[in-house]
């Protein structure tokens, strides 16, 4: 019985053995040649859209395949032979003839004798417990045939137990899922987690940038343990983040059918594979699974010399309010990043003097190592009379969507040398300070150009004496957004006064408030109460903006709230507008603000009913499912009717990010000895001054003076003409992205995406004695082109589809004052002009030989203007200085 017992289990341990090495993969016969009809397809059309009206083609052919060898100690271990046969190629969707690119041209016209010689020539794969061990096939063939053929060999690759496992194939090493269910075996690919090698680059701010989504998906039918049929798909879909309907996406679809099952050759006999696939043909070696890059070469695309002869007109600094003109930018840009050093400054040495501005923008913002070192040969910065050039290229190195380290090592170099024009030595540190914050955004914060530029801002703040100098290390700071420099800005912000206490307070105002730790708000509470020193308005309403917008403490609000009422006329009713603001708004601390009005000794009719004419609003510019944009409008006067400072923020977000796409604050200060008046506790030691600063983009800019000190006042003031001072004039690359990805049927895929602005802000502020009567005037005149191509290269066709959205506009933002009595008139303007918008999309396919079909839609509708709305006291304001204006002479000094 013993004995009946071992042999049983003998019996069934063999059994389970043969049964294990037979399942781990699929087996074909042997002696057999199995057919298969394989399509491969490519689709490219925008993300929602359906595939049946899609450019894109399909190559259709007849596969046999046949077992060469099997290995003698391993069931699971096998040679077998592919062969592509009867190759056709043709629209992916039924055309009339007329738009059939591929009509008249057989398969060996389309693809090249060469080429479809060498994609019918047979490759070997080694297949050992269902994966693909080894690849062979010729190593003279041309990386595009070889792709194809890896692409249909990666569909053979399968194991029949459920689990997850990294694969390698023609997309790289994998994460792969497979889910087993009787004869069906559904393969998960997750595209995200492949190694393959990668190129491209994507912008800098999320609400800039593109988001995709890669999925790839795998069903194969088993019959007689081999193929029955396998079906492959992959999706890639792009959404820009800033306007989710420009969008693509890609589809490749694989189909093998078996379509019969014949007598074939005979096994080879042999015991290692190598040794076999030698006996077959001694060309063969084994090559990675993994695809090769490839790309074919533009021959007709003109030069940069060319292409530039071809946009110039477009580029003119009149036309720079224009899409065109961003347009043409995006397209100088790609022209640039091909083009060597050498034709990059035969552009640049030979243009007239109106036109290098654009240049410079153009090549710092291809941000290829050819074009960075073309920049900086033509630049001389020991050369004051091309500071304008100097300051082009320092803005644009400030914008750049994707910076390298090799660029913040030549600013700095700059930096330690000899610099003509002292406002060039300002905008190039606060420029660093913007590149090393996108550096170590990008986990770069350790790199040895990000290191030196940190300690050298930081130790040439501590050494700085004079107030120019400590001002400018502290808006380099105030774009670095360094966390240990912290400390360091609280010190400047506490212990000194005017400029440099406001710029290091709100440098503070640009952190994270996870950055803003509980030293950093026992620090603004000092300021605001004044509990060491006396400090002007700027800084304190500044320091209050800080404390409600990182998450205050009941006692913390509660304390603000009771001063109100205490404070100074205009900055008391600032505060008041402040709290209003937060709660009308739903602000993060309108919650806290609630529960502390609800004490009677907070809130009450003495302490919120005091006049005054300053003011703080926010409201939408748009309000989507998918992205915002905020404006917040502020306005504080000094006791005497003067415009102390006015401040326009404008933000855009998304669930996920967020962006500080602009901001314009006025500022002036000491301008009360020209009207007699006395000026406001702690300012009485100012020296005249009046000014602008901006944002843009998250970049803070070298601030403009309009006027310093009484003698220069008084001088401008004589000679006023009311015309605005330019803060910044160019072409900004705004979103840059840029990436190929390998399809798993054998072609390479690209998707670019890149938005473009061309930006005139200015602003001017008029100042009228005798009428008793300032003006500030903030225009900004924006043109936007943004374009999206994604494309399919197969070398012997190119599929695609471009789509292009442009809009124009006009934001103007004037705040007039009357303080001829008091409380004085106020009057603010937000408004937005009509505006073009147009967009449109282009599905294409081309033969190298020229042969084109394009479809293309397009729409066009104006924006409606706009008058923003601010509060109901501003609107009756308005009123009654429209009504006195007319009595009022228009002519100004």
């Amino acid at each position: 019985m013993i004995l009946l017992t071992v042999l049983f289990l003998c019996i069934i341990s063999t059994y389970s053995a043969s049964v294990k090495g037979h399942t781990t993969g699929p087996s074909l016969s042997n002696d057999k040649i199995y057919t298969f009809a394989y399509t491969a397809e490519v689709y490219v059309d925008r993300a929602k859209a359906s595939l049946k009206k899609s450019a894109g083609y399909r190559i259709s052919s007849d596969v046999d395949v046949n077992l060469l060898w099997r290995n003698p100690d391993n069931d699971d271990d096998q040679l077998v032979k592919v062969t592509i046969k009867n190759v056709q190629v043709e629209n992916v969707n039924e055309r009339p003839d007329a738009k059939n690119i591929f009509k008249g041209k057989n398969t060996e016209k389309i693809i090249g004798k060469e080429y479809l010689s060498a994609l019918q020539q047979p490759m070997v794969l080694e297949l050992a417990r269902g994966k693909v061990q080894n690849f062979y096939s010729y190593q003279n063939e041309h990386a595009f045939t070889q792709n194809l053929k890896r692409g249909l060999a990666s569909i053979f690759q399968l194991q029949l137990h459920s689990g997850t496992s990294r694969e390698v194939d023609i997309s790289g090493k994998c994460n792969t899922t497979y889910q087993v269910r009787q004869d069906q075996v559904t393969k998960i690919k997750a595209l995200d987690s492949c190694e393959i090698e990668k190129t491209g680059f994507t912008s800098h701010n999320k609400i800039l940038d593109v988001s995709t989504k890669a999925t790839s998906a795998t069903i194969y039918v088993l019959e007689d343990s081999f193929f029955k049929s396998i079906k492959a798909e992959e999706n890639y879909v792009f959404f820009l983040n800033s306007q989710r309907k420009t969008n693509a996406k890609i589809v490749s679809k694989q189909r093998l059918e078996l379509k019969s099952v014949q007598a074939g050759p005979g096994l080879i006999a042999g015991k290692q594979a190598a040794g076999v696939v030698k006996t077959l043909d001694s060309n063969y070696v084994s090559m990675p699974l993994v695809a090769e890059t490839v790309k074919s070469e533009c021959k007709k695309c003109p030069s940069l010399s060319e292409h530039w002869q071809s946009i110039k007109e477009y580029m003119h600094p009149d036309k720079l309010s224009k899409a065109e003109a961003a347009r043409n930018f995006l397209s100088f840009i790609q022209s640039i990043r091909k083009a060597t050093k050498e034709e990059i400054l035969q552009i640049i040495k030979s243009e007239k003097k109106e036109l290098l501005p654009q240049i410079v923008d153009a090549i710092t913002s291809a941000q290829t190592p050819e074009s960075l070192e073309a920049i900086l040969e033509f630049l001389d910065f020991k050369d004051a009379s091309t500071s304008i050039l100097q300051e082009r290229f320092l803005y644009a190195c400030g914008f750049a969507s994707h910076p390298s380290e090799m660029l913040l090592k030549s600013l700095t170099s700059k930096f330690k040398g000899d610099i003509a024009n002292e406002e060039i030595r300002e905008t190039l540190v606060i420029v660093m300070g913007a590149l090393i914050r996108k550096l170590c955004d990008r986990e770069g914060c350790k790199l040895p150009a990000v290191v030196e530029a940190k300690k050298l801002i930081l130790n040439r703040l501590e050494k700085a004496k004079k107030d120019d100098n400590v001002k400018i290390y502290l808006l380099a700071l105030k774009n670095a957004l360094l966390p240990e420099a912290i400390p360091l800005l609280l010190k400047y912000a506490e212990s000194e006064e005017g400029h440099i206490s406001n710029t290091a307070a709100t440098a503070i105002q640009r952190y994270d408030p996870s950055f803003l730790t509980d030293e950093v708000k026992k620090t603004m509470n000092r300021i605001y109460h004044q509990n060491r020193k006396v400090h002007e308005k700027t800084v304190r309403t500044t320091a209050a903006a800080i404390i409600l917008n990182s998450n205050p403490t009941y006692m913390e609000v509660k304390n603000i709230l009771l001063s109100i009422g205490e404070l100074p006329l205009e900055m008391n009713k600032y505060m008041l507008s402040m709290i209003q603001d937060i709660i009308r708004f739903e602000m993060p601390s309108s919650k806290t603000v609630r529960r502390v009005l609800k004490d009677m000794r907070s809130h009450n009719y003495e302490r919120f009913s005091k006049p005054g004419s300053s003011s703080a609003y926010s409201g939408y510019i748009t309000r989507g499912p998918d992205i915002s944009s905020t404006y917040s409008l502020d306005i504080l006067y000094s006791g005497s009717g003067i415009l102390r400072r006015s401040n326009l923020n404008i933000h855009v977000f998304d669930r996920n990010a967020q962006l500080h796409a602009g901001q314009v604050v006025i500022e002036a200060q000491g301008l009360e000895t020209i009207i007699a008046a006395t000026p406001d506790e702690g300012e009485e030691n100012l020296d005249s001054f009046a000014g602008m600063s901006a944002i843009l983009f998250d970049v803070q800019l070298r601030p403009v003076t309009f006027f310093q000190g009484y003698g220069d006042l008084m001088s401008k003031m004589l000679s006023a003409t009311g015309d605005p001072i330019n803060v910044v004039k160019g072409l900004i690359l705004l979103t840059d992205y840029s990436q190929e990805f390998q399809l798993q049927s054998g072609p390479r895929a690209s998707a670019d995406f890149q938005g473009g602005l061309a930006i005139d802000i200015s602003g001017g502020m008029e100042f009228s004695l005798w009428y008793r009567e300032s003006k500030t005037n903030v225009k900004n005149r924006v043109a936007m082109f943004i374009s999206g191509n994604t494309e399919v290269d197969s070398f012997f066709i190119k599929t695609g589809m471009e789509t292009t959205l442009e809009v124009e506009t006009t934001l103007d933002f004037i705040s007039t004052v009357q303080f001829s009595q008091y409380p004085f008139l106020v009057c603010m303007q937000m408004d937005r002009v009509e505006s073009p918008f147009r967009h449109s999309v282009t599905k294409y396919e081309s033969l190298p030989s020229g042969r084109r079909y394009t479809a293309r839609k397009g729409t066009a509708e104006p924006l409606a203007g706009c008058e923003y709305p601010l509060h109901q006291e501003n609107s009756d304001m308005c009123r009654k200085v429209f009504s006195t204006a007319s009595d009022s002479s228009s002519s100004w000094f």
